[in-house]
């Protein structure tokens, strides 16, 4: 397992034991949940190429993709509900238009 893989896995298994993040904050369930797996994989952080296409996809396809888990992403992506999913990808489509 490569070292960025390992990193995103102590990131993403610190994050889960802390609890949940209000799911009204969608900036901060994304720093908590999302932030530390996307500085090291694709797509990463602030890539805005890399992120259109997702994006053109729209909000409840990202939502649903994150809701299933994709390649090294697990299900949820390590957030706490569908609610909090969908604020963090709120969060995540206003940065980055």
């Amino acid at each position: 397992m490569s070292r960025a893989i390992l990193v995103a896995l102590g990131t993403l298994a610190a994050s889960l034991a802390t609890g949940p993040v209000a799911a009204a904050d969608g900036k901060a369930v994304y720093d908590k949940s999302c932030a530390g797996c996307h500085s090291v994989m694709a797509p990463k952080n602030g890539d805005k190429a890399a992120w259109a296409p997702f994006i053109k996809q729209g909000a409840a396809q990202m939502t649903a993709t994150i809701l299933k888990g994709k390649g090294a992403m697990p299900p949820k992506g390590g957030a706490a509900s569908e609610a909090d999913i969908q604020a963090a990808v709120g969060y995540l489509i206003s940065q980055l238009q």
